[in-house]
């Protein structure tokens, strides 16, 4: 939701014959030739800058911002074919010219997120991000493929949308069969739509060329790096490829950056993680059932939902919300503590009678279909990033095997995330060998945060990235899970991200913080 290396070829030798290269050698030549193309890019950039104006009237980004657009590579090994343009956006510093220290550059994660609401934590005067306002000029993009930047599409937004999808939980080999259909013709329906040739660049190591560029055009020598969620990786790949561009990073909620996790071990470990994260959720639901009236233990609390999805299952409630809507509303309080109240509250409404509440809130936007700002387009780039950038099993031997053992403890999230990234096992383009993330020895000290309980970004992905980037500091949130720590209010971590982002200051040492408070009804 959020596979094993290629075999090398290996050539037999021959007196006197010219040897093949390995894969790996071509490999590296392809990497070498990309990296070339990145720094005639970058280069190219420098020399252009971006022509900022005020945002387009439909963006949703009022003056003070301001937009722009910074043109790239199609692809890096040919830095002189097509170009894309990226959508870019920022907000200048709010101090005086002596405070300022360039620009901050921020990803939300995905893949498929669009960074362009960053610049409104200035206009909204979100008090956790003052201090760090008032040195640096806030700078929010559109990844490729994403948004307004060459958006790419797998399939018609309006069919997207359409409800209520099938039970994610199959009762049946049928059932499997059905699903295996829906995501071959989905990974059909992304080299159609967007095609081939786009769909093979849309990859991290590409988004973090991108982002290079963007600071080249910013006038930036240093990038400094603000990454939530996935958008974490694409800094621990910048930090691989780039350590010498790199002025401050912040990674916020981990994805583990190894190569035998990306991206399909990482997939299966998320469901481990969300039904710990959901039973914490039911366990809070229980202790404030003065509020909710959903039970006094998560027994109870796990009854009701069982109900809640066998009743939507016989009969979608409101004639849309099906047990797949009921997932994708109520996975959103094992994310985030501030869909905790929201979620609680209109699982008690419909339980108390009123199905209104539950229909308003889980049934999907209907209007959702502007394509290249639509949910269809976010989940296309997720596909299309995660099954390009890694080898995925190809045998659904593996696939059943795999999700039906772990559904047995962790069934919360399981089918639901397997269906999601099963177009990857017929992918229609070549997959990739994920970076071996790494220090080098330009890498500054990056900081890593990351809360113990974290659903969508397992705890260990902090940890296996603050081993492999030599010199970091890793924050702890302990006892808390919600996805992406630096935006709440947590005093612990606000003052040190400060500190980090205005001085360049850490701690001698790693620290664990207490948790930030827990929601309230």
């Amino acid at each position: 939701m959020l596979g094993s290396a290629g075999a090398l070829v290996t050539a037999t030798l021959i007196a006197g014959a010219v040897v093949a290269p390995s894969a790996s050698a071509s490999a590296q030549q392809g990497q070498d030739r990309e990296a070339k193309g990145a720094a005639v890019a970058a280069a190219r950039a420098a020399k252009t800058g971006i022509d900022w104006q005020d945002c387009p009237a439909d963006w949703g980004l009022v003056k003070p911002i301001q937009c722009g657009w910074v043109s790239v590579p199609l692809d890096y090994a040919k830095p002189n074919g097509k170009q894309i343009k990226l959508a870019v956006d920022r907000i200048g510093n709010t101090g005086t010219k002596a405070d300022r220290q360039g620009a901050l550059v921020y990803n939300p994660g995905g893949p498929g997120g669009s960074g362009l609401r960053f610049p409104t934590r200035v206009t909204n005067k979100n008090p956790v991000w003052a201090n760090v306002a008032k040195a640096y000029d806030f700078v929010g993009f559109d990844p490729r493929g994403v948004g307004h930047s060459a958006p790419i599409s797998c399939e018609d937004p309006q069919e997207f949308v359409k409800a209520p999808k099938a039970d994610p939980v199959p009762d049946s080999e049928a059932d499997k069969l059905a699903q295996r259909k829906l995501a071959a013709e989905y990974a059909k329906g992304c080299a159609e739509r967007t095609g081939k040739a786009m769909l093979a660049q849309m990859t991290t190591p590409n988004t973090v060329r991108d982002l290079d560029v963007i600071r080249a055009a910013l006038g930036e020598k240093k990038l400094n790096y603000l990454g939530v969620s996935y958008g974490t990786y694409i800094g621990a790949v910048y930090g691989t490829l780039f350590p010498g561009h790199l002025r401050r990073m912040v990674v916020d909620s981990v994805v583990n950056p190894s190569r035998e996790k990306i991206w399909y071990q990482a997939n299966l470990d998320q469901d481990v993680a969300f039904e710990g994260r959901w039973k914490d959720w039911e366990d809070w639901v229980a202790a404030n059932d003065a509020a909710f009236h959903l039970g006094t233990t998560r027994a109870a609390v796990q009854a009701k939902w069982l109900q809640l999805r066998a009743t939507a299952k016989k009969n979608p409630i409101g004639g849309v919300v099906g047990p797949a809507e009921l997932i994708s509303f109520f996975q959103n309080a094992p994310y985030y503590d501030s869909s905790w109240v929201p979620v609680a509250t209109v699982f008690s409404k419909y339980v108390a009678g009123d199905t209104q509440a539950l229909v308003d809130a889980a049934a999907p936007d209907m209007s959702d279909t502007a394509g290249n700002i639509s949910s269809e387009n976010g989940n296309a780039v997720y596909t299309a990033v995660e099954c390009t950038d890694a080898k995925w099993p190809t045998s659904w031997k593996k696939w059943d095997r795999d999700n039906t053992a772990l559904n047995k403890n962790y069934p919360f999230m399981t089918w639901a995330n397997a269906w999601l990234n099963l177009p990857c096992a017929t992918w229609p383009v070549k997959q990739q060998t994920p970076v071996n993330v790494k220090t080098h020895k330009d890498l500054p000290q990056v900081m890593i945060v990351q809360s113990t309980r974290d659903a969508a970004t397992p705890y260990d992905g902090a940890v296996e990235l603050h081993q492999r980037f030599k010199g970091s500091r890793l924050i702890t949130e302990k006892d808390a899970g919600s996805h992406g720590v630096t935006g709440l209010v947590n005093p612990c971590i606000n003052q040190r991200v400060d500190a980090y982002l205005l001085s360049g200051k850490l701690d001698a040492a790693d620290v664990t913080c207490t948790p930030h408070a827990t929601p309230k009804p």
